[in-house]
C-alpha cells in the first residue's frame, strides 16, 4: 500500500509543475537547474550508496549486474523507440522520435500525445524503482519517491510551457500530465506482483531501479540542467549527493 501511495504522489508531481506554471509563471533557469541537479544528486546517492549494495546482499552479484544492465537498457530502448520530450534552454519543447505519431494530423493534439506517451511510459520504471526501494526499507522508498517527484516537477513545467503558448486550455494540459503521472503507481503495482517471487528477484529489481535512475540522471537531468546553469546544477548535485550519503 505504501508503494502505491508514494508512487502516486511522485507521479502526480508532474501535474504540480503544470499548476505552478499556470499560477505563477515559469521559474528562473537557475532555480530549475538547481532543482534538477538536486534530484540527480539524490538519485545517484540512492543508486550507488543503497540500491546496488542492497541488491548484492539480498540477491547476488550476478543478479545485481543483470538487473542494472536491464534497467539502463530499458530506459535506452524507451528513448530510442518512443516519442518523448526534453527540457531545453529556450522555451521550446525538444521532441525525439516525433515520426512515431505522424499519423495524428492535429499538431497540438500530436504534442499532447507525445507528452502522454513519453512521460507515461518513462514513469513505469520510476514506479518500479519506488516499489523496489520500499522492499528494502520504508526510508529508501520515500527517498526515491521524493527524488522522482523533484525530477517530475520541472518536467511538468517544461511540458506545460509550449502547450500553454500554443493555446491548449490549462485543464487539458493538467489532465494530460495527470494521466501520464498515474503510470507511476501502475509501475509500482507491477513491481509488487513480481517482488513476491524470490529474494533474488527483489535484489535484481533493486539493481534494475538503480540502472534506470542512473540512466535518467546522465541522459536527462545533468545535460538539460547544464544548458541552463552549470554552476547551479553542480551546487544542487553536490547537495543532493551529500544529503543522500548522510541520511541513507
Amino acid at each position: 500500500m505504501e508503494s502505491l501511495l508514494y508512487s502516486f504522489f511522485a507521479g502526480i508531481s508532474t501535474s504540480l509543475g503544470v499548476v505552478v506554471l499556470l499560477l505563477f509563471g515559469k521559474p528562473s533557469k537557475k532555480a530549475l537547474a538547481t532543482l534538477l541537479g538536486f534530484a540527480g544528486g539524490i538519485m545517484l546517492a540512492i543508486s550507488v550508496f543503497e540500491l546496488m549494495p542492497e541488491a548484492v546482499e539480498i540477491g547476488s552479484m550476478t543478479s545485481a549486474i543483470i538487473g542494472f544492465v536491464l534497467g539502463a537498457g530499458m530506459m535506452y530502448v524507451l528513448d530510442r523507440v518512443l516519442p518523448h520530450s526534453h527540457l531545453s534552454e529556450a522555451d521550446n519543447l525538444i521532441v525525439e522520435n516525433p515520426q512515431k505519431l505522424q499519423s495524428v494530423k492535429n499538431p497540438m493534439l500530436r504534442t499532447g500525445y507525445l507528452i502522454l506517451f513519453g512521460i507515461g511510459l518513462h514513469n513505469l520504471p520510476e514506479g518500479l524503482a519506488i516499489g523496489a526501494g520500499l522492499e528494502s526499507s520504508p526510508e529508501l522508498g520515500l527517498f526515491i519517491a521524493v527524488a522522482i517527484a523533484l525530477h517530475n516537477i520541472p518536467e511538468g513545467l517544461a511540458m506545460a510551457g509550449p502547450l500553454k503558448a500554443g493555446g491548449l486550455a490549462g485543464i487539458k494540459i493538467f489532465l494530460f500530465t495527470l494521466i501520464a503521472g498515474l503510470m507511476t503507481p501502475i509501475g509500482a503495482g507491477i513491481g509488487l506482483i513480481f517482488f513476491s517471487i524470490s529474494p533474488v528477484f527483489v535484489g535484481g529489481s533493486l539493481a534494475f531501479a538503480a540502472g534506470a535512475m542512473i540512466y535518467i540522471v546522465n541522459d536527462e537531468l545533468i545535460p538539460q540542467s547544464n544548458e541552463m546553469s552549470s554552476h547551479f546544477v553542480n551546487a544542487g548535485l553536490i547537495l543532493g549527493l551529500l544529503l543522500g550519503f548522510v541520511f541513507l
